[in-house]
């Protein structure tokens, strides 16, 4: 499970262990972008502030990890060149999965070589309020399983726009994230 994690929050470990359970997965990584390239332009906390946040968040339960793959590597963090080294790290007969968002999944056709991340994972969907996968291109819709999962009405982008506002991120973020921001003043200002 790829993502900025800018902050991670509670949908993000409510996703990935929905999704986890759902599929019958062993071990969900979380692996935050180092540059992630469809966010061009945006201010990001620095990769590895946001990889201790997600190693906070994940703390406790054992079917999670977090990997810094893609902040050892310069450059955007595609998905394609990740899952390869995912690939050669774990060994040609471990099974990739791919977890993204119905949101994510619709700009899907615009990541780098879409059809070649297809032949080295199997991508797992998960379902978002408000947002249809229906209108995929068939090339996409018959190599992705949708996974239904509870609807959590929060974003990364909300938790840092409260954060600036001084308003409570408590319930929307896990303690230890909650902690770790709340000491290190980051997102304020």
């Amino acid at each position: 499970m790829g993502g900025t994690f800018d902050p991670p929050h509670i949908g993000h470990l409510a996703v990935a262990e929905e999704v986890r359970e759902e599929a019958g997965l062993g071990e969900v990584v979380f692996i935050p972008a180092r540059i992630p390239p469809h966010k061009s332009g945006e201010r990001l906390l620095d990769a590895a502030t946001r990889m201790e946040l997600v190693e906070l968040a994940i703390r406790g339960n054992p079917r999670f990890s977090a990997s810094d793959l893609e902040l050892r590597r310069e450059g955007p963090s595609y998905t394609i060149d990740t899952v390869r080294a995912l690939q050669r790290e774990r060994g040609p007969e471990a099974q990739i999965f791919l977890i993204v968002g119905a949101d994510n999944v619709l700009e899907f056709g615009s990541w780098k070589d879409p059809s070649g991340l297809l032949d080295h994972c199997t991508l797992l969907v998960a379902t978002r309020p408000g947002v249809s996968t229906d209108g995929l291109p068939g090339w996409l819709s018959a190599r992705m399983r949708l996974v239904r999962v509870t609807g959590f009405e929060v974003s990364s982008t909300e938790v840092r726009d409260r954060l600036r506002r001084g308003l409570s991120v408590r319930y929307l973020v896990p303690d230890a994230v909650l902690d770790a921001i709340e000491r290190r003043a980051l997102y304020c200002g």
